[in-house]
């Protein structure tokens, strides 16, 4: 029982000091290039992050891995021809992408009941996915699959296998409040950095950072 009670004090400890380093201005110091987790999503998420990845030093978020759904193959595809536009205008001398994708925990019209199963699915596959990138950087915009993904990356933040730093910008259309993924988020304070696009929502969300529009 003592070993118990000791470990369940150092990781709530652990996490605490996580909680606490969350959130504060960290800059990305190292000179080094940064393997970079890109989550993206359908409908319009995908394309501004394009929009964002755009005005990105390129080279310092390298490698890049591209994440989406499994039903989702329009995302990848955006995402490989935004890869081979940057070798064309030589902003990069050799693509180092990865594109991957992952089970959502939920299709649109799913039953609650086998949501269970698949949501379990979904975990176990972020989790095999993370253990395997090992980010040090996770860019997201709103799309469902980011939880397990940003849960993780925190999870492991919190056990010490590696420090990812969590970018989550809102999408652009979100105005008076956030998207699910966007609440969850911060309210659970995972996110390193939280940008939002619009003053109404920086008011209402007093922890985010407003910086314009990005997209």
């Amino acid at each position: 029982m003592a070993i118990i009670a000791t470990s369940v004090a150092i990781f709530l400890i652990r996490l605490l000091h996580v909680l606490y380093l969350t959130g504060k201005s960290r800059r990305l110091k190292s000179p080094q290039p940064l393997s970079t987790l890109i989550v993206l999503g359908s409908g319009g998420h995908t394309a501004e992050m394009m929009n964002l990845l755009s005005v990105l030093q390129m080279d310092r978020f390298t490698p890049r891995f591209y994440i989406a759904a499994a039903t989702d193959n329009m995302s990848l595809q955006k995402a490989r021809v935004f890869e081979d536009s940057l070798l064309h205008k030589k902003v990069i001398k050799g693509s180092s992408a990865q594109f991957m994708q992952i089970y959502r925990s939920r299709e649109v019209g799913q039953s609650y009941v086998t949501s269970v199963w698949t949501t379990l699915l979904a975990t176990t596959h972020a989790l095999w996915l993370m253990v395997k990138i090992r980010p040090q950087v996770v860019l997201c915009n709103g799309p469902g699959t980011c939880i397990p993904l940003c849960v993780i990356a925190f999870l492991f933040k919190v056990i010490g296998i590696r420090w990812s730093s969590i970018f989550y910008v809102e999408s652009i259309a979100r105005v008076k409040r956030l998207s699910l993924s966007g609440l969850l988020l911060y309210k659970l304070c995972i996110a390193d950095q939280f940008f939002v696009q619009w003053p109404q929502l920086q008011r209402k969300y007093p922890r985010a950072h407003y910086v314009g529009c990005l997209m």
